[in-house]
Parts: C-alpha cells; sequence; structure tokens
C-alpha cells in the first residue's frame, strides 16, 4: 500500500460539529459550488456515498466504511482499477479547536505509482485544506 498523509488541520469548530458534517456526506452538497469543475465534476451525495468524475479515470465513488464518533470517518473506494481507503481523523485540542487530518492509502503497482503519486498526493493536500476551511456551523 502507498500512503499520502496531509499536514495536520486546524478548524475552528468542536469536534462534534465537524464529524457531523464528515460522517453524513449528504451535508456537503450544498458546498460542492467550491469545487473547481475542471477537475471533478457530476457529484453525487447521500450520507454514506459521494461520486463524482474525474478525467482520464472516470466515475469514482467512495463508500463510508466506518464511522467512530467525532474521532474518525474511514472511506473506500469502489469500482476502481485498484483499491484506495481514506481517513479523516479529528482529534480534539479545545472546545472550538479540532485538528484533522487526512490520510489516503492506495493498492498501487509500480507502474501506477508513477502515474498517479503527484496528481494523489496534490489531492490529500487540497481535500485537507479544502475540509479545514468549511463552515460546520452552517451545513
Amino acid at each position: 500500500m502507498t500512503e499520502f498523509v496531509s499536514e495536520i488541520k486546524t478548524i475552528p469548530h468542536s469536534d462534534a460539529e465537524v464529524f457531523r458534517v464528515l460522517s453524513d456526506l449528504s451535508k456537503l452538497e450544498s458546498v460542492k459550488d467550491r469545487i473547481p469543475e475542471d477537475k471533478l465534476r457530476d457529484f453525487s451525495f447521500d450520507a454514506n456515498m459521494v461520486s463524482f468524475r474525474v478525467d482520464p479515470i472516470g466515475k469514482v465513488t467512495f463508500l463510508v466504511e466506518e464511522r467512530e464518533p467525532n474521532k474518525l470517518v474511514k472511506f473506500k473506494s469502489e469500482k476502481l482499477p485498484f483499491d484506495v481507503f481514506i481517513w479523516i481523523q479529528l482529534v480534539a485540542k479545545a472546545e472550538k479547536d479540532t485538528r484533522l487530518r487526512l490520510t489516503l492509502r492506495a493498492d498501487l503497482s509500480i507502474f501506477m505509482k508513477g502515474m498517479v503519486e503527484k496528481p494523489m498526493r496534490e489531492a490529500v493536500d487540497k481535500i485537507s485544506d479544502a475540509l479545514a476551511h468549511l463552515p460546520y456551523d452552517r451545513l
């Protein structure tokens, strides 16, 4: 497994607020317009799934695999040529101070790793940054 880990991000909301949003993906529907359509498009959400189209891969779907209240949300890819797992870890430092770290693990062959390593590293950084800036108290 190849692993990509984001920097630890600080979110000025409680771990309960952050978990409430990230564990129910349908809450992200209202912020999908913040995602540049030249990168990802055709988003659809429900409480346990998010799917989108990304070129040149096609449709990508992630399903929530595990939830640990206020601490962890785990996702697993579906219908990709290799398995991808995403963990969003949360740690409360104070009432309105939550730390977030995103980890992506992918079962990549040497050939695939060379092709997707840079875009996956960039995606982990961009996703964790976007998650850190969501208006959790309004979602």
